[in-house]
């Protein structure tokens, strides 16, 4: 089979002639094959959605990229399986990690009991591959070196023109998600409009060898003419980020050269820094995008190209990776009619003001990087500001996100609604160790507590197809006796809010006849190791 070709890869049913293009379809179609789009397809596909990934590079690159993901997206991942180990969260107590703020090393990041690690170190290359991995197995079709030429919406569908190393085709497909990256050509194809923010700073980042190992001290270096950070990789190489904010680049298009990044990173350092086999050398900067919707009728934005921020703090891939889990589930259940527009609204009405938050997090911590003695001295407040806020945790929950509530969805929400709701353990009987095991096969969660739930297990048997019913005992902090959790582990409605019968029906549409759920990846975990 080939691996590449159009013909070599669709199955019959699938393809067809048009003319003299080749003619495809799918129910989901998802154009950009990095880890977010990845991560979209194989969620997709484990609701059973037919999904083709469109790709125009041939390969994984290689080239290092983010290496970050904070707690709320690790803690997601591990609810749908794709963190080793079948317990995510071994350890007693609550977990700490220290992380920065602008470059001050005093933040901390606290999970609570049973969760992951709060911060996991993964290159960007090794999830796609993962990611892929588990995609593949669920039956998405991975079509690299297949890049898309036209998009047109149409009443019951999207039509999409392709080139790829077959020829020509045409795509037809119920949705379709954008997540091509930066320069998304679904976002401009389509006329997506942005808020945007011009570059005001300067920035390279490349891998080489130090002649002089000692000449560069690994870490943050703030000097007066910008920032150098240096992590020495296994292989011996220096992965190295300058920051210049004197003023964006003229010309950034224009390729940087080995001999650029070397003074570059002496000039900001005041000494001459000798490097050798610089490569992967790139320009970045401050650019902001924020796309106006992340919906247009059957189209949505995932990641780089619904959102672009200075990358400060590991928070673009994370919050890409939660872009996915909080679309995947919504847009399987609408292909399966499962769910109706409201429901695939709510993906922009939470996903945005998230985006925003990000955005404007990187810009502030922009601000504490630049020169100046009035820098200086803010710096010095915020250093003791970070300390004071270890406990109350309001900028650990910003990075990390954890501290993200969803809107309300109800007309009468209850105070857990819209909350993520902690790992807790299962009794026997329960069919799962602990809520992270339960939450691996996809499907929304009515949990019972006690004999006070019966009557919301019969006031929800319209949707039972849909849901999974489990009776446990209570959840730490919780005082009612029954809680609907989304697939992604947030609270959709608690007890003493709306009844539970219309956040169903907002959520599921009527109930009568909601298909089963399919199990999403089979409840397989996939490991990064």
């Amino acid at each position: 089979m080939e691996k590449n070709g159009t013909a070599g890869i669709f199955s019959a049913r699938r393809v067809r002639r048009e003319g003299k293009r080749m003619a495809l379809r799918a129910q989901v179609a998802v154009v950009g094959g990095g880890p977010v789009g990845m991560l979209v397809a194989a969620e997709l596909a484990g609701y059973g959605v037919d999904t083709v990934v469109l790709e125009e590079r041939t390969e994984i690159s290689e080239r290092p990229k983010a290496t970050t993901l904070h707690a709320r997206a690790v803690q997601s991942l591990a609810r749908r399986g794709y963190l080793p180990g079948d317990a995510p969260g071994t350890h007693a107590g609550a977990t700490s990690a220290a992380f920065h703020f602008a470059g001050i090393h005093r933040l901390v990041i606290t999970v609570p009991e049973g969760e992951p690690e709060p911060v996991l170190k993964r290159p960007q290359a090794e999830l796609e591959r993962l990611f892929e991995e588990r995609a593949r197995a669920a039956g998405a079709r991975v079509l690299r070196g297949h890049r898309v030429t036209g998009i047109a919406q149409e009443p019951d569908g999207v039509r999409l023109d392709v080139e790829g190393p077959g020829g020509p085709a045409a795509c037809r497909v119920q949705y379709l998600v954008g997540a091509d990256g930066a320069r998304s050509t679904v976002r401009e194809r389509l006329g997506i409009a942005s808020d945007t923010a011009p570059a005001s700073v300067s920035a390279l980042a490349g891998l080489a060898t130090l002649e002089d190992p000692r000449a560069l001290e690994q870490g943050w270096l703030r000097t007066p003419r910008g920032w150098i950070v240096s992590k020495r990789t296994p292989g011996g190489e220096t992965h190295i980020r300058t920051l210049d904010c004197a003023g964006a680049y003229e010309g950034r298009e224009r390729q940087p050269t080995p001999r650029e990044l070397r003074d570059e990173v002496s000039r900001i350092a005041g000494r001459d820094i000798e490097l050798t086999g610089a490569r992967w050398i790139s320009r970045f900067s401050d650019f902001t995008r924020l796309a106006r919707t992340f919906r247009a009728g059957r189209t949505f934005l995932v990641g780089d190209a619904a959102h672009v921020h200075f990358p400060i703090g590991g928070q673009g891939l994370s919050s890409g990776v939660l872009d996915a889990l909080n679309l995947g589930w919504k847009l399987a259940l609408a292909v399966r009619g499962a769910a109706g527009e409201r429901l695939l609204d709510s993906y922009d009405l939470e996903r945005r003001p998230a985006a925003r938050a990000v955005v404007d997090n990187t810009r502030a911590q922009l601000a504490l990087m630049r020169p100046g003695e009035d820098v200086d001295a803010l710096r010095e407040v915020f250093t003791g500001l970070l300390a004071a806020d270890r406990d109350a945790g309001g900028l650990a929950g910003m990075i990390s996100a954890q501290g993200t509530v969803l809107p309300a969805y109800t007309e009468r929400p209850s105070p857990w609604e819209g909350r993520f709701l902690p790992n807790f353990r299962l009794p026997a009987g329960a069919g799962a160790d602990d809520l992270v095991t339960l939450l691996r096969d996809g499907r929304p969660l009515l949990l019972l507590f006690g004999e006070d739930g019966t009557r919301h297990e019969e006031e929800a048997r319209p949707w039972a197809p849909l849901l999974r019913v489990v009776r446990t005992g209570r959840v730490p902090g919780a005082a009612h006796e029954a809680l609907l959790v989304r697939p992604d582990g947030y609270v959709a409605w608690s007890a003493g809010g709306s009844a539970l019968e219309g956040a169903l029906s907002a959520y599921f549409g009527g109930g009568a006849c909601a298909p089963a759920a399919a199990t999403a990846g089979g409840g397989r975990g996939i490991r990064l190791s």
